[in-house]
């Protein structure tokens, strides 16, 4: 049996329907924007595997960053102890963060991250003996699929045989063009109750919802009416982090900065799971007290791995690059060449370019479920060409590595524009 074949008799994969899935390519290697299969077969990868990759596939910078701490230190339990990485880390990110953030806490992956953030402002409350037990989301959001983060997205079919085990969270339409007024109108209502802790968004982007963009401006708004209110904001940074916008952080395009922010993918370039939820120094002053029972009780046996640090650091030191910087604005420079070139296509019904992130929406009669028949016939289409990505029901995006070059980009515009014409 080949490695295909002799996984499908073990291994469960996420959000597969293993009774109707085919067997999985199995990757043997990859290289920058490339992976190859254990029958040689390359692929491009188009969407940074699930965001988490963008300095390309065996960076050395990194590989060598974390085989240095390998044979330094590994892990150390972060409870009672500490360790260089972890605080050369901290204070790595306290340049690049808003000025508002000043405390991290450290975990493992997106939904921990959320967990953190959302156990935080729930508890706050609760420490200074204020019943504020519900929070706010956008409809359609994704914040991931442990128990809060959970309650906090908006796709039903990933939380409905849950729904009667979740915390209350009351979803509010995304400020899209046109929505604006409506959405901001229906936080002011929410806030306006007292009852809630936090708003929780994507910033300027949906990702998982099929790249939803929306301005910063009524974000801006929204954040401004949550603090007026005493309800803190929480912006899950999972996806837009490390420059998949443009700049660093989504945030930063914001003149009213989150409370909290969670951070995870990107941040150790592909390698560790690794995840942080930074905050103010307000959220972490309602812990600090002489009684203990006011302490944040929350904790991950991997929390502050520094292994895990050391290739934060890395991969931040990538980030600031000269080569990445001009890499990330040649991206997004072709990514408007090329919407230009397929927005008038007649199966195309919208375009968005937001930073590296490129997405269309293909006309339809119907509403095209999340894994529905024209998600898969795409997904096929582009598994079956050499080019990995992951539709949205009929929204095709791209977001790659930030090392991909410009004539894998055009094999993976060319790629696109055939897949209009299966449909």
């Amino acid at each position: 049996m080949n490695l295909s074949e002799r996984d499908r008799l073990y291994n469960w994969h996420p959000y597969t329907q293993h009774k109707t899935a085919a067997d999985f390519p199995a990757i043997v290697k990859g290289s920058g924007a490339l992976l190859w299969d254990e029958n040689d077969k390359e692929y491009i990868d188009a969407i940074a595997s699930w965001w988490v990759n963008p300095y390309g596939h065996s960076n050395k910078i990194i590989a060598d960053a974390i085989y240095d701490q390998l044979t330094t230190l590994e892990h150390v339990l972060f409870g009672g102890f500490t360790h260089d990485k972890a605080v050369l880390l901290a204070e790595k990110l306290m340049e690049i963060l808003p000025d508002n953030q000043k405390k991290l806490f450290y975990s493992d992956n997106g939904s921990t991250a959320v967990e953190v953030a959302l156990k935080s402002a729930l508890q706050y409350f609760y420490n200074k003996g204020i019943p504020k037990t519900k929070i706010i989301a956008f409809k359609d959001a994704f914040h991931g699929d442990t128990f809060g983060a959970m309650a906090s997205s908006g796709i039903t079919f990933f939380t409905e045989a849950f729904k009667g085990s979740l915390l209350e969270v009351i979803r509010i339409p995304v400020p899209t063009i046109g929505n604006e007024e409506q959405s901001i109108n229906a936080l002011k209502d929410l806030v306006a109750t007292n009852d809630f802790a936090a708003f929780i968004f994507e910033p300027l982007v949906q990702g998982a919802a099929g790249m939803v963009i929306y301005s910063p401006d009524a974000l801006d708004e929204m954040i401004a009416v949550c603090q007026q209110n005493n309800v803190f904001t929480i912006a899950d940074e999972v996806m837009t982090g490390f420059g998949k916008t443009g700049k660093t952080f989504a945030t930063d395009y914001l003149a009213n900065k989150p409370d909290m922010m969670c951070l995870s993918k990107a941040l150790t370039g592909g390698t560790i799971p690794m995840a942080i939820t930074t905050f103010s120094q307000d959220i972490f002053d309602g812990f600090f007290d002489d009684d203990t029972n006011k302490a944040l009780f929350h904790g991950h046996t991997f929390t502050a791995n520094p292994t895990g640090c050391a290739a934060a650091l890395a991969s931040i030191s990538l980030l600031q690059s000269e080569e990445m910087q001009k890499n990330i604005v040649r991206i997004n420079q072709s990514h408007l060449v090329f919407e230009k070139r397929i927005q008038l296509h007649p199966k195309v019904k919208t375009t968005r370019v937001l930073g590296v992130i490129f997405a269309l929406e293909i006309k339809t009669e119907n509403q095209e479920s999340y894994y529905g028949t024209m998600r898969n016939t795409l997904y096929n289409f582009f598994i079956e060409n050499g080019i990995i990505l992951r539709p949205v029901g009929n929204i095709v995006y791209i977001l790659p590595p930030y090392v991909i070059t410009d004539e894998q980009l055009e094999k993976v515009y060319d790629a696109v524009g055939k897949a209009l014409e299966i449909v």
